[in-house]
């Protein structure tokens, strides 16, 4: 009977070691999802305010367009596709709210920007004004404040995508509804070189 007893307390102490062994590897399992799930928020907030940070600089390009196509328009109404090319891009531009929506709709506007530069080349009057170059000079320099701040973007986006597939983040990563973000890669016609022809 006696052994019986201390088979009973054996079995006992064999218990309460799992239950404390299960209690710990929850807490560990835990600790390691709160980590993962906070490292997932700080990137995802990286990202965020990267993309508002090319949000200000395309809304400064969009404030821009206006006095450029007038500008031109002055000079080449004949211009007219081109000028209106440029006008209904930046009303796409400007109305889009998600940033793979923004990122299409700013690659057309960059082609049809490109388009009317290339239409300021013919004519000597405009490129001469001073309204012109100061706009067109203005439209350079935001043109490379927003490609550094696209760099930052992309960036940001790599390091949160790959955050997402490392292991063992992609086993909660979806389950905590983190999802890929998307590139803001150049336009397919921005990626070719110019074709110079003497």
């Amino acid at each position: 009977m006696i052994l019986g007893m201390g088979s009973v307390t054996a079995l006992g102490g064999l218990v309460v070691l799992l239950l404390v062994g299960l209690v710990a590897l929850v807490i560990v399992v835990g600790l390691i999802v709160l980590t993962i799930y906070n490292s997932l928020v700080a990137l995802r907030q990286t990202v965020k305010n990267a993309w508002a940070q090319i949000d200000v600089q395309l809304k400064r390009r969009h404030d821009l367009i206006p006095n450029l196509v007038n500008t031109v328009k002055g000079y080449a109404a004949h211009e007219k596709e081109t000028l209106e090319r440029v006008i209904a891009a930046r009303a796409t531009a400007t109305q889009a709210k998600l940033p793979q929506d923004a990122i299409k709709a700013e690659g057309e506007l960059s082609s049809a920007l490109a388009r009317l530069m290339a239409v300021a080349e013919a004519y000597p009057d405009l490129k001469a004004n001073q309204n012109f170059l100061a706009l067109q000079e203005e439209l350079v320099s935001t043109e490379n404040k927003i490609s550094f701040a696209r760099q930052f973007y992309n960036d940001s986006v790599t390091r949160y995508n790959t955050k997402i597939e490392i292991f063992p983040n992609v086993l909660f990563a979806g389950m905590l509804g983190f999802k890929h973000e998307v590139l803001f890669e150049t336009a397919s016609d921005e990626k070719e070189a110019p074709k110079v022809q003497f």
